[in-house]
């Protein structure tokens, strides 16, 4: 029993402080992460901020030169809107805001034409400007925001300050154009960088909670387990941050002539990295039936914790390849690795939470294959195939001598039963055999 339960005869003091020192180290891990996800922030902050400077900076001049003299407020504000909208919804919302301005002005202008100007007037104007902008664009955003603000503007300032529907459009049009063209090609973010920090947070943490699970499967640590579980769940705001950053990437590699060269790299490393999120979904999954099956006190295979491990290399060295542009023939035979692992585990003999561990490994392997560039269907063959050869290696003498299962309808039970009572007697339907008379 000492054997097979090596805690059993450790103190709990030990317990203890080995618990201690793994919170310690985790606490530490989340602090490193922390400041390098801080820093992340502040240089994304700094590069916006000169974006935003810079196309207020052009809108001003540019208003100034081409829409002639006057306070041409509206032009510097639309560029810095532009900009600060977030990544990866620029040009979507200097559509927007174009879209919104021009549903302010006719329908500012229409109903000051009919209604007049005055207090509750405008209040009716803006409420109806508002109005359509909704149920043309279906949700709130710029559009509705620019068509309200216009709306104001035509209602209040029109009677005193004619003429100024085409400032407005001009102005719009100038600091929207400046906002992407300084997006897109003064001032453009390196898109293979800004998809790399994003995804490094999520890389760095599911492979540290998969080998603390693949520890936990060793060490026979229930609770070592559960908390990884509760880790990986925290990874959702990571993911939402990863998706942004898709967007943005995207947007970039699209508008700025610049980044065009690494369209091919970037469009490999995004399509691995959107098969993230459905790898830490498996990955809780594992996480979560190991516990179970620790808590029952089921058998564990070595070879299932080595499979665990696997999966978090392939993960680890994914990334890797996909920054440095590389083959990701290591990530693949590191994946074949872990569905052959798996394989063995499972030949290994377990039991029932055990195999749902294993089916929801070899379910993260094929599904970290197509983040590689395979098809699903070959994806799933090369992991039965993998996981197929591991089981060739080894047969446990309890599932080799386990009687299979065999269905049988009711009409072979009847005769296997009609047969078990007849036996001996002779059949009524077949002609006796006649013995030759002896001479």
């Amino acid at each position: 029993m000492a054997d097979e339960r090596p805690d059993s005869v450790r103190s709990p003091l030990d317990q203890a402080a080995e618990r201690a020192g793994r919170e310690l180290a985790h606490v530490r891990a989340e602090s490193s992460a922390a400041g390098r996800l801080r820093l992340r922030q502040l240089e994304l902050t700094v590069v916006i901020a000169v974006q935003a400077g810079l196309a207020a900076a052009l809108a001003a001049l540019l208003a100034q030169r081409l829409l002639g003299s006057g306070a041409h407020v509206f032009a510097p504000a639309a560029a810095v809107g532009t900009i600060a909208t977030a990544i990866g919804q620029r040009a979507r919302r200097t559509f927007e805001l174009l879209v919104g301005v021009g549903l302010g002005i006719v329908v500012g202008d229409v109903l000051r034409d009919l209604l007049g100007s005055g207090s509750w007037q405008t209040g009716l104007v803006v409420t109806l400007a508002v109005a359509t902008a909704l149920l043309v664009a279906g949700r709130g955003g710029a559009l509705v925001g620019q068509a309200g603000g216009t709306a104001v503007l035509i209602a209040t300032l029109a009677p005193v300050e004619p003429g100024l529907e085409l400032p407005r459009i001009f102005d719009a049009l100038v600091g929207g154009l400046v906002g992407l063209f300084v997006v897109a090609l003064l001032l453009p973010v390196n898109p293979l960088r800004v998809l790399d920090r994003a995804t490094e947070p999520i890389v760095t943490a599911l492979t540290t909670e998969l080998d603390a699970v693949a520890r936990a499967l060793t060490t026979r640590d229930a609770d070592a387990a559960v908390h990884s579980l509760d880790r990986m769940r925290g990874l959702d705001a990571d993911v939402g941050r990863l998706n942004e950053a898709l967007s943005g990437a995207e947007e970039v590699v699209t508008l700025a002539p610049v980044r065009w060269r690494r369209r091919a790299r970037f469009h490999r490393y995004a399509a691995a990295a959107q098969h993230l999120e459905r790898v830490i979904l498996y990955a809780r999954s594992v996480a979560r039936r190991s516990a179970t099956a620790l808590q029952y006190d089921e058998p564990i295979p070595p070879t299932l914790a080595d499979a665990v491990t696997r999966l978090g290399e392939a993960v680890r060295v994914m990334r890797r390849e996909c920054r440095d542009g590389e083959d990701l023939t290591d990530t693949r035979r590191l994946i074949r690795e872990s569905a052959e692992l798996a394989g063995r585990a499972w030949a290994q003999g377990a039991r029932s939470y055990g195999d749902g561990v294993i089916t929801d490994l070899r379910t993260a392997d094929s599904e970290l294959l197509r983040a590689t560039g395979c098809d699903p269907n070959e994806a799933n063959r090369m992991v039965r195939t993998a996981a197929g050869a591991g089981e060739a290696e080894l047969r446990p003498p309890l599932r080799a001598r386990m009687p299979r299962a065999v269905s049988r309808t009711p009409r072979a039970r009847r005769r296997t039963r009609m047969a078990r009572h007849t036996r001996g007697r002779p059949d009524p339907f077949r002609p006796p055999t006649r013995t030759p008379r002896q001479s």
